[in-house]
């Protein structure tokens, strides 16, 4: 139990410390760190769906692509720095139940509940079919996404998401029962909890509930793997998803042979070295010119020759 105690604190505290510290620390890669978004969304709202009055943001003109929050983020400590990279884009950002200015209701948090509020928000900004790129829960958001409402997923990218409970490594997995409203206690997490409306009462209440979805065992393996929308995932090597897991439904989705001999696969798989759970949202820089290829692609499966 202290074991399980100590990393779930471990997890969470270097979560907070790396929002905190983006204000003041440039990333790896010598660029200077932002948490303040660069440009003014053309649109904001709330969308009427299934009960939830979920808030949103739109920036840009573009192909449209939806960006989904990982646990206990908001719209600008999840993707500040990220939503100016994606140029000549629309990018819609959104807050699922409970997180941000989307009050809670009542009703449990699930990721197949949260997949049926995102359709619900294209609906109402009458998009018929987008890309999607959901981190973490939001990976596990994007799956639903796309196994529960598959004419709405253009493309899919996930990062650092799992479709199985048992996507985790062990540790991390057991660590989760851990997390509790004291841990977050003074963090950026709380601060944004309280400065956008929420009842500070309610914060405990907040943080068990979502964590809840991890809590319950589940299980997707077989309708991931008939997933239609090509799917770029992109884990770390030092990552909380295990790399076996990746690999697995990157191979029932084509991966795991030569493409000189056989031809490329519509999917596509990152393992990005040097770079933990936490440390994807400090790679942006890298990925986006991964995911703009892979969006911008026409997937051709045609081997390249000399």
């Amino acid at each position: 139990m202290k074991t399980k105690m100590t990393l779930g604190l471990i997890i969470t505290l270097v979560f907070a410390l790396f929002i905190s510290c983006q204000q003041q620390k440039n990333d790896r890669t010598g660029s200077p760190a932002n948490t303040s978004i660069v440009n003014k969304p053309s649109e904001t709202g709330y969308a009427d769906v299934n009960g939830l009055k979920m808030y949103y943001e739109v920036y840009g003109e573009g192909k449209p692509l939806i960006l989904l929050h990982g646990s206990y983020m908001t719209i600008p400590l999840n993707w500040s720095q990220a939503i100016p990279m994606f140029k000549g884009r629309k990018v819609i950002v959104a807050e699922m139940q409970g997180h941000g200015r989307t009050r809670d209701i009542a009703r449990k948090i699930s990721y197949e509940g949260m997949a049926d509020d995102v359709s619900g928000l294209l609906r109402h900004l009458q998009i018929d079919s987008t890309d999607i790129l959901g981190y973490s829960m939001g990976g596990g958001v994007a799956f639903q996404l796309a196994i529960r409402h598959p004419e709405q997923v253009r493309r899919l990218i996930v990062l650092s998401g799992s479709y199985a409970h048992d996507g985790w490594w062990p540790d991390v997995e057991a660590s989760y029962r851990s997390i509790t409203a004291d841990i977050f206690k003074g963090s950026p997490i709380e601060k944004q909890y309280d400065s956008l409306g929420n009842d500070p009462k309610h914060f405990p209440e907040f943080v068990k509930k979502v964590i809840s979805i991890d809590l319950e065992p589940y299980d997707w393996s077989k309708d991931a793997k008939k997933i239609k929308a090509p799917l770029f995932m992109a884990i770390g090597d030092a990552d909380g998803i295990q790399y076996e897991h990746a690999l697995a439904l990157f191979r029932a989705l084509g991966g795991g042979k030569m493409g000189d001999i056989h031809g490329l696969p519509k999917s596509r798989l990152a393992i990005l070295p040097g770079t933990t759970h936490i440390g994807m949202m400090y790679r942006m820089d890298w990925l986006v010119p991964m995911i703009d290829d892979f969006l911008n692609s026409d997937l051709n499966t045609t081997p390249p020759t000399f």
